[in-house]
């Protein structure tokens, strides 16, 4: 049974306006860290209108669903008490042109210093999901298994479509934000644990990033865990959906432990068709074709199918096959959340997209 956690990144926003409102200090003061939730638990992020929630180590899709809903609870509470919403959007969905303060950490000053206007634009929010490995050499082969699914897994996830109050054109606007940064995107074919140590260190050290936790790429190994960490997904704005990605990933690391354990072939797929099957899943989501890990540009429908095909066993094995199947019909039934954005947005105007995300972010 692998352990697994989940990292998710809120916006706080005004509750008629839908602007950023940068109070994270305080919605973190006003949860109450120490009782309902610890202050690992409930963390500060790059931009002081953002707050990040870490679920401790899980074994089941139930737990983790179950602190999911804890976690959002207490910091919806508090930010409703600090005169905000809570907002599980993955980009601002309207701005008011102004700046959003940075958290005056040490190391966010370091980057506002380095990327400058870049910074500013980080109004973004994602999902990060965390499977414990045996060890880093492990971690390794996991990524060069799992990096042909994650542009899979990013238009499943997708739920950022809006920005300065229109529509951009892509269902995960996010990924366009944060492929500005010079380490980003799919991660590349390593030959092993001393390769990936030595290029991501050359990386470094040629200014590429400030730190190893600047090397974004959509999944990477964990430097203060020992876990594969994919991070390519946006925020959900329901607990469930975010219940069923976090399965999905965990299939897929056991499942590629298992194919490196019985030494079965690595996929192949260059990185430049890596890179366009990203673009291509973060503009159109489910609502267009994606790339099949096999290279090949195929109906959403099959790539999905090859998926689940892919996964049927560690799923089975994990207990969670069930629950992973009636979340995913859900999802291909009810859209992503930036389906549900949109809809919203004709409906009724930027108003009914706040009152979407601030509604449907908080757990009934």
């Amino acid at each position: 049974m692998l352990t697994f956690g989940v990292e998710e990144e809120y916006l706080l926003v005004d509750p008629v306006t839908g602007h950023p409102v940068p109070r994270s200090e305080d919605v973190r003061e006003a949860a109450g860290l120490g009782l309902a939730a610890t202050d690992r638990e409930v963390q500060p992020e790059l931009l002081m209108a953002q707050v990040e929630v870490a679920t401790p180590v899980c074994l089941t899709l139930e737990e983790l669903g179950g602190h999911l809903v804890r976690l959002r609870h207490v910091v919806g509470a508090a930010a409703q008490r600090m005169g905000c919403r809570l907002a599980a959007v993955a980009a601002a969905p309207v701005v008011d042109g102004k700046p959003v303060p940075i958290t005056p950490y040490p190391r966010y000053l370091a980057m506002r210093t380095a990327a400058g206007r870049l910074v500013d634009e980080q109004l973004i929010n994602g999902m990060h999901v965390h499977v414990g490995v045996p060890d880093r050499e492990v971690g390794v082969a996991v990524l060069n298994r799992i990096r042909v699914w994650l542009p899979t897994l990013l238009a499943m996830s997708a739920n950022s479509p809006l920005a300065n109050g229109h529509d951009t054109g892509f269902a995960s606007w996010r990924t366009l934000v944060f492929g500005r940064w010079p380490v980003s995107g799919p991660p590349p074919r390593f030959d092993g644990l001393r390769d990936y140590e030595t290029r991501s260190e050359a990386l470094v050290t040629a200014g590429a990033a400030l730190d190893h936790g600047q090397l974004y790429w959509h999944a990477r190994l964990s430097d203060r865990y020992p876990t594969v960490e994919v991070r390519c997904l946006d925020v959900q704005l329901r607990v469930d959906d975010a219940v069923l990605l976090a399965g999905l990933v965990r299939a897929l690391v056991a499942t590629a432990i298992r194919e490196q354990k019985d030494a079965e072939p690595l996929p192949s797929c260059p990185g430049e068709l890596l890179q366009a099957a990203t673009w291509l899943a973060a503009r159109d989501g489910l609502n267009g074709m994606l790339v099949a890990p096999a290279g090949q540009l195929s109906s959403c429908g099959d790539v999905l199918y090859l998926l689940t095909q892919h996964l049927g066993p560690a799923l089975d094995a994990l207990g969670d096959a069930r629950e992973v199947d009636a979340l995913l019909h859900r999802l291909l039934r009810q859209g992503t959340g930036a389906g549900r954005q949109r809809e919203a947005l004709a409906a009724g105007g930027i108003p009914a997209v706040i009152d979407l995300i601030t509604t449907q972010s908080l757990p009934n």
